[in-house]
């Protein structure tokens, strides 16, 4: 019996039975590369299909030329089509799991074209996007008629290729919200004027796509339950439109958020500063008003916090997608109980909707597998046993131990620490980055799966290695903090991010620090001595605070240092101190910058190597590989990345 019943109770959507309520809810992938369904694309789905994931509503498909919000985008305008998709349904089906795709057109909310030049959009009145800065042109009565009937042949196609159904995508304003929203619908036609002709674009939506398909195919519509937005849809609108429309849907899907500002995009893919399943209590508010069922996504992680959401009547069906793609065989694992072998997704967005606004293929900073199922989807087996020393115990090394100890490699890890995790346990004393510590847990436990040796609190030396006598050394030794050689004449206390981090110091009532990585640290930094009480200055050396970061990330950081009232001075190198002033210099224009009164500089310059131990052992004709910061001081991502490549190498 699973320890999950409601989890795994199927569920029936017309003729078709969801073998569990764990959902891949439709994101963006960005594997395709010409419009139309690929490989890669196909192997990623169906590593989720083969992990036991009961539905898959795979990306956005656009209905129609204007449709085309990205450059990278699925698009479902012709036959053309047809044989991706056909091969993709097959895929999935194969494996178990239910498929639906996407209907999608986005209105104002253009983010690029496909050739740098500025895009024409369209949307129900001329009211302008905040976050592209998109002005858009209204729809005339033809172009509406020519949109419904491209979500109707699209849905054609879909049901051609054998997919179970489509949802039309009507969240986080695109499109079918700008004409629920009487906000951003000005109309005084019979698009708009009143909720029902604001609702009548969806209703003839989904009357067409009805008739194009047949009485098995299944509708869903996902909406956005409140934008979180002063201009966004509210929940009674999107409520009452939701039981407007119910008799022509076979289940509503909602979230949370919008495309059309800031504030609300975080909710797209809400970083670790949500707290889990945030989300669901709205949910359930579309659960007891509606009769079909509800499906919900937002910060939904883990297979517990799934199971207490459908146990507690808030939703029927819970939308898992980072989860998924971080560990594809986490449904697999739930369901036998092994919940200790699950690889938690910390939401650290970096490697999936990061990599998504980069325009890269989405991957997984934990699980760099993902978004790479054609290269590393199936580990090969050593041809012969070898005795492999890794020494560091961070993610680069744990990583790389795990992936050689899963071909057939005799592993040990060498750590000095008394701890395994390198920076990832300093990264988790951050506030709101605790969940940063996951990394550290969810790799431990997979190098306990893969029977890796440790050895905690052993310094690494040349001498050490040449008694060990390993066949392959793979060095993980990490970074330190770069304290570059800075005029100052003392009176200033100058400490790193890593003392305070540690408590090693006390920082007074005015502190200034100095970001060159324009990261998550420094700002986490200066919200540490903001909540401790002190004054902060905030001297970045970039364009804004976490330049670096995915933008949700970034953006709800932003939110933080506005509410703690930090000085944020973008354009600043650190120059030195004098007395007690901390000097600076802007960086386009090159005059100066003076912070006085300052009683702690804190320094976040980045890191330098540590890998003395390479030059050691290379000079005694041992060969070496370096990973992580040890190489090249990186993030998590690409010394996890690193530490895949040299176990598949080893």
């Amino acid at each position: 019996m699973t320890s999950f019943p409601h989890l795994f109770t199927p569920l029936t959507l017309r003729r078709t039975q969801l073998k569990n309520r764990i959902m891949s809810t439709g994101h963006d992938t960005t594997m395709p590369t010409d419009g139309t369904v690929n490989p890669a694309l196909i192997a990623y789905h169906r590593a989720r299909a083969k992990g036991g994931v009961g539905l898959i509503i795979t990306q956005v498909a656009g209905v129609h030329e204007t449709a085309r919000y990205t450059s990278h985008l699925l698009m479902a305008t012709t036959d053309a089509c047809i044989p991706g998709y056909t091969e993709l349904a097959q895929a999935v089906h194969a494996e178990g799991a239910t498929i639906l795709s996407q209907l999608f057109h986005p209105g104002r909310e253009i983010m690029e074209s496909a050739d740098g030049l500025l895009a024409v959009a369209y949307a129900p009145s001329a009211v302008p996007n905040e976050r592209f800065h998109v002005m858009p042109r209204p729809l005339s009565l033809a172009m509406i008629e020519e949109i419904i009937a491209g979500y109707a042949s699209a849905a054609h196609r879909l049901h051609q290729a054998g997919f179970d159904g489509v949802e039309v995508v009507a969240s986080h304003g695109y499109l079918p919200a700008q004409f629920l929203n009487p906000r951003t619908n000005l109309r005084t036609d019979a698009f708009g004027g009143n909720d029902s002709n604001r609702q009548h674009f969806l209703a003839r939506v989904l009357t067409a796509i009805r008739a194009a398909t047949d009485e098995d195919f299944i509708i869903g519509l996902r909406i956005s339950a409140g934008e979180r937005d002063d201009e966004g849809l509210t929940i009674p609108e999107a409520l009452a439109a939701c039981k407007a429309l119910e008799s022509g849907l076979d289940f509503v899907n909602v979230t949370t958020g919008t495309s059309a500002s800031i504030g609300g995009a975080v909710h797209i893919a809400a970083p670790m500063a949500f707290a889990a399943g945030y989300f669901a209590a709205d949910a359930s508010t579309f659960r007891k008003a509606l009769k079909i069922p509800v499906f919900v996504a937002g910060r939904i992680n883990q297979p517990q916090e799934a199971e207490a959401i459908i146990a507690s009547g808030k939703a029927d069906v819970c939308g898992m997608t980072r989860a998924l793609i971080c560990d594809p065989k986490m449904p697999a694992k739930a369901k036998v109980g092994a919940v200790e072998d699950i690889r938690a997704c910390i939401a650290c967005n970096q490697a999936c909707i990061g990599h998504f606004h980069r325009g890269l293929p989405i991957s997984c900073i934990q699980h760099p597998e993902t978004g790479r199922e054609l290269t590393y989807g199936n580990l090969i087996p050593a041809l012969k046993r070898k005795k492999i020393m890794v020494v560091g115990g961070g993610p680069a090394g744990m990583k790389a131990a795990i992936t050689a100890a899963k071909r057939g490699h005799d592993v040990t890890v060498y750590e000095a620490a008394s701890q395994l995790g390198g920076q990832a346990l300093l990264a988790q004393l951050l506030p709101k980055r605790a969940e940063f510590g996951g990394i550290v847990t969810n790799l431990s436990r997979e190098m306990e799966l893969a029977q890796v040796k440790v050895r905690r609190g052993v310094t690494v030396t040349a001498g050490l290695v040449q008694s060990e006598a390993p066949d392959s050394v793979i060095l993980a030794t990490g970074a330190r903090p770069h304290v570059p050689d800075l005029p100052t004449d003392g009176q200033i206390q100058i400490v790193t991010a890593w003392q305070v981090l540690r408590r090693e110091v006390k920082l007074g009532a005015r502190v200034v620090v100095a970001d060159w990585r324009c990261d998550w640290i420094a700002p986490g930094i200066a919200e540490m001595a903001a909540r401790d009480g002190a004054q902060v200055t905030l001297a970045v050396n970039g364009l804004h605070p976490g330049e670096s970061l995915p933008l949700y990330v970034r953006d709800t950081m932003a939110a933080d240092l506005h509410r703690l009232r930090i000085d944020v001075r973008p354009y600043a190198r650190l120059f030195g101190t004098a007395e007690d002033t901390v000097y600076l210099q802007h960086t386009p224009s090159g005059e100066a910058m003076e912070v006085s009164g300052v009683d702690t500089l804190v320094l976040s310059l980045g890191h330098i190597p540590v890998d003395g131990l390479a030059a050691e052992l290379q000079a005694l004709g041992i060969a070496v590989t370096q990973i992580g910061d040890c190489l090249a001081p990186r993030t998590a991502e690409e010394a996890v990345y690193d530490g895949l490549k040299a176990g598949v190498a080893a």
